[in-house]
């Protein structure tokens, strides 16, 4: 009989995991507001076309010298002030529109905020990558290898979005949003993390895409014609899988986590599209009511989205400490993500 293998040096034991909470969250969008009535006119649209069909009434747009990193650095900095400058062991940044194809982002926003010489990397996973930082980081402070991790995610999308094209025009707005994840003193604290599912399919890696400057297809676009620079989604096929994958993966969390849809107390989906949200919600059962609808003032901002209407809600008093939060997002990969985890407590 074949002896069982040695466990991985890496792989501590259940009993051993400690607590993760949400400390903390904050988010950041540039001054620049452009409301339906402002869009350009060649999209033939006005502002009832866009709100019926997407939910979004405004967002949020950079100038041209403002980078994702500039705008992840906002987002942390206005957390780690209010936080009260706390030591942080890691950074990871989400993120779809990366500063430089290379190097990573997240160095040069570890060192703008002061953090030294801690890890810092990106991660891409486009508009899931926030829900993938959230696990990713969750299980390095449960394993003991950090004590206190800063999650940000962050997009510029308007820096990649082709003028001609109305249908992602009208959707994305820039931002982004910032999160502390720490050691917690038990597992029913306010923010604690209680579950996650994660997936991807390969298959559908092509309905969401910038088409150029990878290894794969070097960009050929020229000033003039810039053609495969820009990001491209495959609208209808995106608005069934959405539906689909994020529906399926809050199921997997919920029965993790031992919760009822209508015990969540707040649904905070990645705010793409409102007939999206409200399409996952009525699927699970979840009242209308609890379902965070921040797009309406900044749009799809990709990775930003979910820590931007978390930060949002504290804001405005709508989050009890303690309370029932089920978060989900889809992007492209094709990727998706869900979380279960308790209100964190009030914002500083």
């Amino acid at each position: 009989m074949l002896s069982r293998p040695a466990p991985s040096v890496l792989a501590a034991p259940a009993t051993s995991l400690r607590p993760v909470v949400l400390e903390a969250v904050s988010g950041w969008v540039p001054p620049r507001v452009v409301p339906n009535a402002l869009l350009p006119r060649q999209w033939e649209v006005d502002d009832a076309w866009v709100r019926t069909r997407t939910g979004i009434e405004r967002r949020h747009v950079a100038d041209p010298g403002t980078s994702t990193g500039d705008a992840a650095h906002h987002a942390a900095r206005r957390l780690l002030d209010r936080a009260g400058r706390p030591p942080v062991d890691a950074l990871v940044l989400a993120t779809a529109t990366p500063d430089h194809l290379c190097p990573a982002t997240a160095p040069a926003v570890a060192a703008r905020l002061g953090l030294g010489t801690v890890p810092a990397f990106d991660i891409s996973a486009v508009c899931s990558g926030f829900v993938y930082g959230l696990a990713l980081c969750q299980g390095t402070v449960a394993a003991g290898l950090f004590d206190r991790v800063l999650v940000v995610g962050a997009d510029i999308y308007s820096h990649w979005l082709d003028p001609e094209d109305r249908s992602t025009g009208v959707l994305f707005g820039d931002g982004a949003g910032a999160a502390l994840l720490a050691r917690g003193d038990s597992g029913d604290a306010p923010g604690a993390l209680l579950a996650f599912d994660l997936g991807s399919d390969g298959e559908g890696y092509d309905l969401i895409t910038v088409p150029g400057g990878g290894a794969r297809s070097r960009s050929r676009g020229t000033p003039d014609q810039p053609g495969d620079r820009y990001f491209r989604m495959r609208g209808a096929a995106v608005f069934q899988q959405a539906i689909e994958r994020m529906t399926a993966s809050c199921r997997t969390v919920l029965d993790r986590v031992g919760w009822r849809p209508e015990e969540v107390d707040h649904f905070v989906p990645h705010q793409a599209n409102a007939r999206i949200l409200h399409a996952v919600g009525k699927r699970l059962g979840i009242p209308e009511e609890r379902c965070a609808l921040h797009l309406r003032e900044v749009g799809n901002t990709g990775a930003a989205s979910i820590p931007l209407a978390l930060a949002d809600a504290q804001e405005a008093g709508r989050l009890r400490p303690g309370a029932r939060v089920l978060v989900t997002a889809f992007g492209g990969g094709l990727t998706w993500g869900s979380a279960a985890l308790l209100c964190p407590g009030p914002a500083a």
